[in-house]
This record gives C-alpha cells, sequence and structure tokens, in this order.
C-alpha cells in the first residue's frame, strides 16, 4: 500500500501568462552533504537511523554551512541492498517512519534555509515490487513480464543465461525463475543483486511511472532528485554477448552494452520539462560512472541533467600532476555543454578519502587496509580545501568532516553489504563506510541514539569516542571545525563558487598553485602532495585564510609550504 498524505498547498507552478520565476542557477556552487539515512541519527532507538533522527539534526547542517541535503533511499524496501530495491517509490520504509516525516524533513529544511534532494532509483526496483511480483504470477508472454528484461535461456533446455553479462555484485546477471506451473523458465536480468529486476525502458508504462513518481515528491516540496546508476537505464539492442570475462574490471574504462548507452538521453529530456514546471529551481544529479569525463558532459547539457557526479576526480590519487589533469578535464569537458563542474571524494559506496590516502596512491576506490590513519587524515584535510577551492559544486558525505576513516576490520557476521557474500563481485567491504557517525558522549552509540536504545546497526569503533560532534565542536584544530572555516569563506569569498575555470600558477613539483579573480577580489590555492614541504619562489601576496596543517613560512622571497598541505591566501 502506497501511504497517503494530505499535501499542503505548494506554490503555483509557473505557466501561462504568469513570469518565469527567478533563474539563480543555485546547484552551479552548491555544497551538497550527503546523508546515508541508516548510519546519520536514530530517534527512535532501535538502532537504525531514521527520518526523524535526521529531522532533528538539521540544525547541525544548517550551522556547518552546507547548501542542500541529499538522503539516500527511505522507500519501502525488503533491504537487500539497503533500500536501493524498491518494493514502492511513493512510501517510507516503517523502519525509517512515514510520509509525514518526509514531509516535516523538507519543510524544516527549507525553514533552515537548507534543500533537499531525494535519491531516485529508476534502474532497477525489488523482486518485491508489485509489478515483478504480478509478472512472476502471469507466466511467460505476460503483459507484465515486457516491464522488465525476461528472456528465454539458451542451451538445449534453456538452462543457461540469455547472454553472458556479469552482475556488479558478482555471478551472472541473470536468474532463472520457476513458473506457476512448477517448471524451471526465463531468465530475468538484474545488473545488480538478484532481489533487483532491471526495468525494461523501452516499454512506456516505465516511462510513465516514474513521471508520475517524479511528480509525487515534486508535489511534496523536494528539491532535486540523485538519479541511481544514470547510466544505467538503457542497453544495447538485441543484450548482445560481452565476450569477455572479469567485466568488472572494464567498468569505467571501457564502452559496455548495459551502461552509457546513448538512449538514455532521451529519457532526460523527457523528465526536465517536469522539473521546470515547478517553481524553486529543482534539479537533477546523476550518477553516471562513465568511461571518459567528456562522455559524462553528455548528461548536464541544457535540457538534461543539471550535475553529474565526477567520478573520475573521486579516484584520483593524491597526486599533483594527476590532480591537475583531471581538474582540467572536467573544466573542459563541462565548459561547452555549461554545465558546473562537481567535485567529490567520498560516498556511501567508496572508501571514505581519509582511509584511501592513508594508503599508497592508486585509483582504486574500495581498500581493505587501515594504511597510515594520521597520514590519511592529513591529506584528507589538504583533499577537502583543495576540492572546496575549485569552481563549481562539491559534495560532503557524512561524517567525512569529523575525519572518519573506513573501519576496515568489521566481522565478517555483521556485514550487510550484498556483493560481500557473492564471488567475483565488488569487494563487498561498503559497510566500512556506513558505520553511523559518532555524536556525543562516552561510549558507544555516541549520541547517534538515545542512550537506553539499543546499539547502532553497524558497530562503532571505541576509538571513535575522540571524534564525536561533541568533542570536535570548539576545537579550532579538529577537522569539523575546518570544514565550518572552509564552507563559512568559501560562501562568502567573491573569487570562490561557481565558475569554469582557474589560473593555474607557477609550482614546484608535488604542488599545485592556481587563482581565481572576481572583480571584487581574488584567490590563491596552494596544494602541496608531497611528502616534504615546498619553496615556492615568490612569497605569496595577501591575507592567510586557511590551511589544512601547520601555516606556511614565509622567509625573505620564499613562502614554504608543509608536506600534504593546503593553504588558501585572499589576494
Amino acid at each position: 500500500m502506497t501511504q497517503h498524505l494530505v499535501v499542503p498547498a505548494q506554490p503555483a507552478r509557473s505557466g501561462g501568462d504568469e513570469p518565469a520565476p527567478q533563474r539563480t542557477g543555485w546547484w552551479r556552487d552548491a555544497v551538497i552533504y550527503q546523508v546515508y539515512p541508516r548510519s546519520f541519527a536514530d530517534a527512535n532507538g532501535d538502532g537504525m537511523g531514521d527520518l526523524a533522527g535526521i529531522r532533528a539534526r538539521l540544525p547541525y547542517l544548517r550551522d556547518l554551512g552546507v547548501d542542500a541535503v541529499w538522503l539516500s533511499p527511505f522507500y519501502a524496501s525488503p533491504q537487500a541492498d539497503a533500500g536501493y530495491d524498491v518494493s514502492d517509490y511513493r512510501r517510507v520504509d516503517p523502519m525509517f517512519g512515514d510520509l509525514a516525516d518526509a514531509a516535516g524533513l523538507i519543510e524544516d529544511a527549507h525553514g533552515l534555509g537548507l534543500r533537499v534532494i531525494f535519491d531516485l532509483v529508476p534502474n532497477h526496483c525489488s523482486d518485491q515490487h508489485e509489478w515483478f511480483q504480478q509478472a512472476l504470477r502471469e507466466g511467460p508472454g505476460s503483459a507484465l513480464r515486457k516491464r522488465f528484461h525476461f528472456r528465454a535461456g539458451k542451451g538445449e533446455n534453456g538452462e543457461l543465461p540469455p547472454n553472458d553479462w556479469e552482475s556488479i555484485f558478482g555471478g551472472p546477471a541473470w536468474t532463472r525463475v520457476t513458473e506457476p506451473d512448477g517448471t524451471a523458465g526465463e531468465w530475468y536480468l538484474h545488473l545488480f543483486a538478484p532481489e533487483q529486476p532491471d526495468f525494461d525502458w523501452e516499454h512506456p508504462a516505465v516511462a510513465d511511472e516514474f513521471r508520475s513518481i517524479l511528480r509525487f515528491w515534486l508535489d511534496l516540496g523536494v528539491d532535486g532528485f540523485r538519479i541511481d546508476v544514470a547510466h544505467g537505464l538503457v542497453k544495447a539492442k538485441g543484450l548482445p554477448d560481452l565476450g569477455v570475462h572479469d567485466q568488472l574490471k572494464l567498468l569505467g574504462n571501457d564502452s559496455m552494452p548495459f551502461f552509457d548507452q546513448d538512449g538514455v538521453h532521451e529519457i532526460y529530456r523527457s523528465w526536465r520539462p517536469i522539473l521546470d514546471e515547478y517553481p524553486g529551481e529543482r534539479i537533477f544529479v546523476a550518477e553516471a560512472w562513465t568511461p571518459t569525463v567528456a562522455r559524462t558532459a553528455n548528461y548536464v547539457r541544457s535540457d538534461e541533467l543539471h550535475q553529474a557526479f565526477n567520478f573520475q576526480y573521486l579516484a584520483t590519487p593524491w597526486v599533483a600532476e594527476k590532480l591537475r589533469e583531471v581538474v582540467d578535464l572536467t573544466l573542459e569537458a563541462m565548459r561547452p555543454v555549461g554545465a558546473p563542474a562537481t567535485w567529490v571524494l567520498s560516498n556511501h559506496d567508496v572508501t571514505r578519502h581519509a582511509t584511501r590516502f592513508a594508503n599508497p596512491p592508486t585509483e582504486a576506490t574500495q581498500i581493505r587496509t587501515p594504511g597510515d590513519r594520521a597520514l590519511g587524515l592529513r591529506r584528507a584535510r589538504a583533499a577537502t580545501l583543495l576540492m572546496l577551492a575549485l569552481p563549481g559544486s562539491a559534495y560532503v558525505y557524512q561524517g567525512e568532516e569529523l575525519g572518519l576513516p573506513d573501519v576496515t576490520d568489521l566481522p565478517d557476521e555483521v556485514r550487510q553489504d550484498p556483493s560481500f557474500l557473492r564471488a567475483s563481485g565488488q569487494d563487498g567491504f561498503r559497510d566500512g563506510c556506513r558505520v553511523p557517525i559518532p555524536w556525543s558522549g562516552a561510549q558507544a552509540p555516541y549520541g547517534f541514539g538515545p542512550a537506553a536504545g539499543g546499539p547502532s546497526w553497524l558497530p562503532q569503533p571505541a576509538d571513535w569516542v575522540e571524534l564525536s560532534v561533541e568533542v570536535q565542536s570548539g576545537d579550532p584544530t579538529s577537522t569539523l571545525e575546518l570544514y565550518r572555516s572552509a564552507l563559512a569563506i568559501r560562501a562568502a569569498h567573491p573569487a570562490l563558487g561557481a565558475g569554469d575555470g582557474v589560473e593555474w600558477l607557477d609550482a614546484p613539483a608535488g604542488a599545485l598553485a592556481f587563482r581565481r579573480s572576481h572583480a571584487d577580489g581574488a584567490f590563491v590555492c596552494v596544494a602541496n602532495t608531497g611528502s616534504s614541504p615546498v619553496r615556492l619562489p615568490l612569497p605569496v601576496p595577501g591575507r592567510l585564510l586557511l590551511t589544512s596543517g601547520e601555516e606556511p613560512v614565509r622567509t625573505g622571497e620564499e613562502t614554504v609550504v608543509p608536506a600534504d598541505t593546503t593553504v588558501w591566501w585572499s589576494v
């Protein structure tokens, strides 16, 4: 059953002879904070985060200085993949609350000056979705089966999958069903877990349903959507064999018949007018893993989506030359389509950057070793200031403002990542970046839930007592206060935020230096990614704004920037 709620009257949509709302382009320089609902705040003490917990903590996000909040899925779901297996797109799962909680969260956020973005999962649903359940009951050739990718198997008795595609979570991307008469029957496609059947977007009913879902949440007041697997909705005609094994190694580097097909853009061009009907500049954000930044730019053309995550940047190691290369490629790709660059260092699917940077340089986004914790934190702080200095929009994943590392030693018995138990899939260690964040107190769950509640759904490390919001607040050396200062400066300085280019300055090997200019003042950022101090050939003029670590030292005609440190100056 879909939940129902009497929705407060919304501002009238623009249309007819009414003047169009003023276009401010807020997303072009927005800092957007990702909330993973399971792990942000638990209001009822059951060990699982919920919408009421998020609502209670919204003032913290306002004070942190972000512009918007993006929530990972909280829809009705059997939770086979932490809510990315949706059984009802118009209903809140009872573990998170109800529709009134979602509406109240939006209202509270707007009252605090925060915008709200919800996750949308259009590539696949849950195998418990009413459409899929009916498709199973109706059997081969039925109308409902045409809304998914059901196919007869290969082999003498159809005992082999229809093609050689592999699931992102490991194993074949096909599962065979038992037909209503008890016989082994057709196979259905699932690029992820078997509990997540892929929709067939060639069917008009699928497109109609998602246009309706968009309007449902827009009418409730949501400010936009992050589109999960935005690159995966359309599959190549005929579902051709790929012809290779270990297909996961090719993701992000090669063209795949199930990812980044040109047909996805027709879908987003049909969605854009819906958003444009609503006031307040609602936005779409694409999770699109593509082989190149230029391919990513296709998703943010003026009649499609507004932003696309920059996964090439996220996967770049803490190496100056590689960082400059991806920054240049990103800005060059976005400039022709007039879209802002977006920068991100962590999210719910990758190892936190405080841990990635604690290990030797790598483009891998999932790492199982803790590395040098102190080094990782120092580099993470420096990487954050570099990211926030670049032109465009930035994303912050919950807990990174506390300097949280990944939890690399979770016991196997507590892990819930569906790919953990499937051979040859993703590393299966995403739980390490999803451990609930610490708020206060001397013992777990560190204020994540009420003192009388139970333990958190994933155990928190004992040493996180020193990383809580309570401990870090007011400490000028803490990572939390670094984020608060950086976001305040970014919002106030005229040369920061939106833009489409930087002026690179001469810098020693291992360092990056660039200027951003505005009529009301200029800004210089220097990032030393090396393990030794670097000497800038000339003193940097102007006022020191912020440093991620120790302050630079000026000696005569030189400015010395410490190792693994980023520095901001106002010029």
